[in-house]
C-alpha cells in the first residue's frame, strides 16, 4: 500500500538491482561433460589395448598406425571445424562434431580386421577434433578475459574426468559382455548430451536465462569494434603473427604429451607393474583425479594473478613455466619401483600438462579478436595433432625394439622447458592483434 504524508504520495525506495545471474557456468558444465565423453570414447583404447591385441592380433607398430590416424584425423579436422564453427557458430558447429564422433565410437563395435579399426578411430578422430575449437570458442562468447582461464580450466578438466571414468565402466563392461558392447553402449547413452546441448546452448545476448547485469559482465572487456562482422579470415593472414605461431608449436611441442598418458599409461602399468583389465583402476582414477586438479587449479592460478592485477602476459607465462618445471620429475618413473610412487610422479606431470593447456589455450582469446579465435585454435589443434602423429610414430618403434619407455619419458620430460621458451620469444608481451590487421580486402 502507497503511504501518504499530508495527501502527498511519499516516494517509495528504489528496488534493489537483481543480482546478476550465473548461466555461463551452466554452459562451462555442458562443455566439462562434453570433453568427459569425448575422452572416454577417446581413451577406449588405451584402456583396451592388451584385450584387442589379443582379438585383432596387432603388433606394437600397428597399434601405433591405429593411434596416428585418429591423430591424422584429428588434425585435418581441427583445421576445418575451426573454420566452420567461425562460420556457423558455436552451436550447430558442435552438434555437428559431436554426432560424427558419437556414430564412430559405436562403428568401433561392429568392426572385425585392424583395418577396419583404423577406419573407425579416423573418422572418430575427425569428429572428436571440433571439442575443443567449440569450447573456446564458447568460452570467448560467455567470459570476460579476467575468467576465461579459469573457465577453460574447469571444461579442460573433463580431459582427466573422461579417464577416471573410464577405466571404471569399461572394463565391467567388457568383463560382462565384450568390449563390442563397450563401444556401442557408451556411444549410445552419451547421444544424450547432444539433446542438452541443442536445448541450452545460445548467445549470450539471445539467451532468456542471461540477465542484463550478467551480459555486462561477460563483455566487460569487449574490444573496440569486436563488434563488427567479419567478412573473410585468411588463414594465411593468420599465419603472418606470431601469436599464432607460439600458439601452434606451444600446441606442437606439448600436446602429444597428453596422448602419451592416454594411449599408452595402461599398458606402462601393465608391462611395469603387472596390472591388467581388473587392477589398473584405481592407478589410473589416482593419476587423472590429479590432473583434474591441475586443471582446475592452473586456470584458477592465472585467473587470480590477473585479477589481483598482473598482466595476462604475467598471470600465463608464471603459471606455465612452474608446469614445466613440475612435469621434469617424469624422467625418473621408468626407475621407481614401488607403483604408487611411480604414480605420483606421472600424476603430478599429468596435473602440471593440465595447468598449462589450461593457460596454454587461453592464448588465442588473449590476443585476437573474438572473430578469429576458433581458426586460430583450428591452427594449433592441428600443429598438436601433427606433433602427436610424430611421437606415436616414435613411441610404436621405440617400444617394439627397445622394450622401454625411458626415451619416451625424457621427451615428455623435457618438452615443456621447451615450448615456454619458444611461446616467450615469439610473444614477449602477449600483444592483441587489432581486428583491422586481421581483416581480409
Amino acid at each position: 500500500m502507497t503511504e501518504t504524508t499530508g495527501g502527498a504520495t511519499a516516494p517509495q525506495p528504489a528496488m534493489p538491482e537483481s543480482r546478476m545471474s550465473k548461466y555461463r557456468w551452466v554452459i562451462v558444465t555442458l562443455l566439462f561433460i562434453a570433453i568427459g565423453i569425448n575422452y572416454i570414447d577417446r581413451q577406449m583404447i588405451g584402456i583396451l589395448k592388451g584385450t584387442l591385441q589379443e582379438d585383432l592380433k596387432w603388433t606394437e607398430i600397428e597399434y601405433a598406425n591405429i593411434v596416428f590416424w585418429f591423430q591424422c584425423a584429428y588434425a585435418i579436422g581441427f583445421l576445418t571445424f575451426g573454420r566452420v564453427i567461425d562460420k556457423v557458430g558455436v552451436k550447430i558447429g558442435y552438434a555437428v562434431a559431436f554426432t560424427i564422433w558419437t556414430i564412430a565410437s559405436i562403428g568401433h563395435g561392429l568392426i572385425h580386421t585392424v583395418t577396419q579399426f583404423a577406419l573407425a578411430r579416423f573418422v572418430l578422430g575427425f569428429g572428436e577434433s571440433g571439442s575443443f575449437p567449440s569450447s573456446l570458442k564458447a568460452v570467448s562468447e560467455w567470459f570476460p578475459q579476467k575468467e576465461r582461464a579459469q573457465a577453460v580450466g574447469i571444461f579442460n578438466a573433463g580431459t582427466a574426468m573422461g579417464p577416471i571414468i573410464t577405466p571404471l565402466l569399461v572394463p565391467a563392461i567388457t568383463l560382462a559382455f565384450g568390449w563390442r558392447a563397450a563401444f556401442i553402449s557408451i556411444g549410445i547413452v552419451t547421444a544424450v548430451w547432444l539433446v542438452a546441448w541443442l536445448l541450452m546452448y545460445r548467445q549470450p545476448e539471445k539467451h532468456p536465462k542471461v540477465n542484463a547485469a550478467e551480459l555486462a559482465h561477460i563483455r566487460s572487456d569487449v574490444d573496440q569494434h569486436s563488434g563488427e562482422a567479419i567478412e573473410k579470415i585468411s588463414w594465411f593472414k593468420l599465419l603472418t603473427f606470431r601469436g599464432t605461431w607460439a600458439y601452434a608449436l606451444g600446441k606442437f611441442l606439448t600436446d602429444p604429451i597428453w596422448w602419451l598418458y592416454l594411449f599408452w599409461l595402461p599398458d606402462f602399468l601393465g608391462k611395469a607393474y603387472g596390472l591388467d583389465l581388473k587392477s589398473f583402476g584405481p592407478p589410473l582414477i589416482a593419476i587423472y583425479i590429479l590432473a583434474d586438479v591441475g586443471s582446475v587449479a592452473g586456470g584458477w592460478s592465472s585467473s587470480k594473478q590477473i585479477q589481483a592485477g598482473r598482466t595476462p602476459n604475467a598471470a600465463r607465462k608464471t603459471t606455465m613455466l612452474l608446469c614445466a618445471f613440475a612435469v621434469i620429475p617424469i624422467v625418473f618413473a621408468q626407475f621407481v619401483g614401488n607403483l604408487w610412487g611411480a604414480v605420483a610422479i606421472i600424476g603430478l606431470a599429468a596435473a602440471a600438462h593440465q595447468a598449462w593447456s589450461a593457460n596454454l589455450m587461453t592464448l588465442p582469446s588473449d590476443i585476437f579478436p573474438k572473430a578469429a579465435v576458433a581458426s586460430v585454435i583450428g591452427i594449433g589443434g592441428m600443429s598438436g595433432a601433427i606433433g602427436g602423429m610424430l611421437m606415436t610414430t616414435y613411441n610404436g618403434y621405440i617400444l617394439e625394439f627397445f622394450g622401454s619407455y625411458q626415451p619416451i619419458f625424457i621427451v615428455a620430460g623435457s618438452a615443456y622447458l621447451v615450448a615456454i621458451t619458444v611461446i616467450h620469444l615469439l610473444t614477449p608481451k602477449l600483444q592483441r592483434v587489432p581486428i583491422e590487421k586481421i581483416r581480409v580486402g
